[in-house]
Parts: structure tokens; C-alpha cells; sequence
């Protein structure tokens, strides 16, 4: 690593679509630009639609992610979308001994009072108390059925650490599914994930994010970019991880797809 400890990207990522036919109008959402914030800075980031849309805006969604539409108002059958960035990296791996040494179940429960009285017990304002209670939730792609609920069983034993279990349910993943990039399809399930033991990054991270939604746990679904050149699945391209809520620790993101803590070698999309 570095001496100063900063990491700086350049990024370009390009997304072509052909029609089999040409057509006269094509509406589009992307979320392209990377965060601003949790030890990366951006310095600059633009966005180039070919061809020339008609209509484009930008706007933070609820999560904080920059989204950007565009509307192409003219006939073509190919679109193309070419994004770029120029990032800081500042992030460390997080050091898990530092963090509150509290069970997994203190864990639940504090997630459960913030839904219950809508406030956090270390400071959290509005907006993360909300964003902690619906990181809670079941989600279509995130559903805590029974098969995700026993996997996830088999690594939270009583009165664990949260942090040991969370980095345990990462390794069961990493070690127990074959990588397959390209397969994931939002017509699978988590349980026919589990039943296949295969699937892309996206499947990796779900089944991450369902298994501690399981458990009670506030858990996101992450994606972005992890840096080129490295020996990670991923590497140079669209990636997929999750985070999970320690009270008193914020966010850790962890990468179920290459078995570790999210580090300096990755860039956070949304």
C-alpha cells in the first residue's frame, strides 16, 4: 500500500445494447456514478449517451446514489451508455477486534428497537435509523425462506460474536459455491441457489444479504468495482458484495464471492 494511503482510479465502464430491429424511443435509468463518502472521494464523473439523448436528469434516491435518466428520442438499434470516473481510495479492511465486541443477538435486538421506537441507541439520526430498519426487511431477491434461514443457522451459534459470524457466513459461501459469473437471473431464488451450490457475484451477495436478513440483521446488498489486475473474482469489471449493520461499528462490507472484508482494492457504486 501506498505511504499515504490513498488509491486513485480511474474508471470506465461501457454498456452497449443492439436491437434487433431499429426503434425510435429508448428510456433509461442508470446508476453509473460512484459514492462520495465512506473512504472514497470522487473527484470528477460523467455520463455520455449515444445516441444524443433528449431529455436527461440526475437526482439522489433514497439511499443516496446518484441515478441519472435519459431519454433518446431519435431511431437507432444501437445504444450506448459510457460512463466515467475519477476516484480516491482511502479505505482500510476493517479491523474487527476494534469494533464493539457484542453478540449477534444484542445485534438483532438493537435493530428491533430502532423499529419499534424509530431511534438508535449510538447517535444514529433519521435517515440511518431508516435506512437500518428497512436493511431489515425481506426484499424479492433477499427473501428469508426456510433453506436460507437454516444455512445461515448453521454459522450463528448462541451468543457469538457478530462479527465472527458474519465473517464465518462469508467463508461458508465462498468456500461452499462455484463461481459462475453470468448466471444470475432474477427469475432464480435464493433456495434454488442453494440447491444449484453456484452462481454469479449477484447470487453470492443475495444469499449473504437473505441469510442475515434472516437472522434479524440489517444487511444491504452492494455493488461496484473491484480494482483490476488483482487475483479477486470480479476484477475489472461489475461486481456484487454486501454490508451488515454492527451497532456501534457501522456498515461492514464483506465479499462472499472472494471470502473477505471489502478494502482499498474496491469502489462503491450504490
Amino acid at each position: 500500500m501506498r505511504a499515504d494511503r490513498r488509491h486513485h482510479y480511474r474508471l470506465i465502464h461501457r454498456s452497449t445494447y443492439r436491437y434487433s430491429a431499429p426503434v425510435t424511443s429508448s428510456y433509461g435509468r442508470a446508476m453509473l456514478t460512484p459514492r462520495d463518502g465512506g473512504g472514497q472521494h470522487v473527484h470528477r464523473s460523467g455520463m455520455q449517451v449515444t445516441p444524443r439523448p433528449a431529455e436527461t436528469a440526475q437526482h439522489l434516491d433514497v439511499s443516496g446514489n446518484q441515478a441519472a435518466y435519459f431519454h433518446v428520442a431519435q431511431e437507432h438499434d444501437v445504444l450506448e451508455v459510457l460512463a466515467q470516473a475519477l476516484v480516491t481510495v482511502s479505505r482500510r479492511r476493517p479491523d474487527l477486534t476494534a469494533l464493539p465486541a457484542l453478540s449477534w443477538e444484542s445485534a438483532v435486538a438493537d435493530v428491533s428497537a430502532m423499529r419499534a421506537t424509530g431511534q438508535g441507541r449510538n447517535g444514529e439520526g433519521p435517515a440511518s435509523v431508516m435506512t437500518i430498519v428497512e436493511s431489515a426487511l425481506a426484499s424479492p431477491l433477499a427473501a428469508p425462506e426456510d433453506a436460507v434461514l437454516e444455512y445461515a443457522l448453521s454459522v450463528f451459534h448462541p451468543g457469538e460474536r457478530v462479527t465472527d459470524a458474519v465473517v464465518a457466513l462469508c467463508d461458508r459461501i465462498h468456500a461452499e459455491l462455484e463461481y459462475r459469473p453470468g448466471t444470475s437471473s432474477t427469475d432464480r431464488t435464493l433456495a434454488d441457489v442453494l440447491a444449484t451450490r453456484s452462481g454469479s457475484c449477484h447470487d453470492y451477495a443475495h444469499l449473504a444479504v437473505g441469510c442475515l436478513r434472516s437472522m434479524g440483521l440489517a444487511a444491504r446488498y452492494v455493488t461496484g468495482f473491484v480494482r483490476d489486475g488483482e487475483r479477486l473474482r470480479g476484477a475489472g469489471r461489475a461486481h456484487a458484495w454486501a454490508a451488515v449493520w454492527v451497532p456501534g461499528g457501522g456498515w461492514i462490507h464483506l465479499d462472499p464471492s472472494n471470502g473477505g472484508l471489502v478494502d482499498h482494492r474496491y469502489v462503491v457504486l450504490g
